[in-house]
């Protein structure tokens, strides 16, 4: 497990939180709901689907919140959820970031098949301090704050086959 903890919040990645067979039934599951395409240039390029209703999701979402407790030490629920898909040439600026007022805890499951030379860079105030590079299987625990944006980098067109598939869940305090 790689961890950051202190200044900046929690900020982790746990391996393995999902097996390659969870992984794919997902997968068939968010292509069978279908992607929408978003490419505002100056924001990113990438497919996504907000807050897919899957029964496959629903338990996957319950593992990682309860990693996100044990990790950060809050009580946490579901706020927000999306599913993003990037292939070759696609990527999500940091300038296109909700900040956030409250302390969310963000939640990144890396869904693809493969390694790919793509990450998720946390800066705050714009200085990178955090980043969760493509680790298939892999969760991102990290806490936002009212300064903290991140980005998702640029696919290679080289590698046309290239793709990332990530879950990317928002948790906030949950009532006690």
């Amino acid at each position: 497990m790689t961890s950051l903890a202190g200044l900046f919040g929690t900020a982790t990645v746990v391996p393995d939180v999902i097996d390659g067979a969870r992984a794919n039934e997902l997968r068939d599951a968010l292509e069978r709901v279908g992607y929408t395409r978003y490419a505002l240039l100056d924001r990113g390029s990438y497919d996504v689907l907000a807050n897919p209703s899957l029964p496959e999701l629903a338990t996957v979402l319950g593992a990682l919140v309860s990693h996100a407790c044990e990790v950060t030490g809050r009580r946490l629920a579901i706020d927000d959820t999306r599913a993003l898909r990037l292939g070759a040439g696609d990527y999500v600026l940091a300038n296109h970031d909700r900040l956030h007022e409250d302390n969310p805890v963000e939640l990144v499951l890396d869904l693809s098949r493969a390694v790919v030379a793509s990450e998720v860079c946390y800066q705050r105030r714009g200085q990178v301090y955090f980043r969760f590079p493509s680790q298939p299987g892999a969760l991102a625990i990290v806490e936002r704050g009212p300064t903290v944006t991140s980005n998702h980098s640029y696919l290679t067109k080289r590698d046309p086959a290239a793709s990332v598939i990530r879950i990317v869940a928002l948790a906030r305090g949950a009532p006690a």
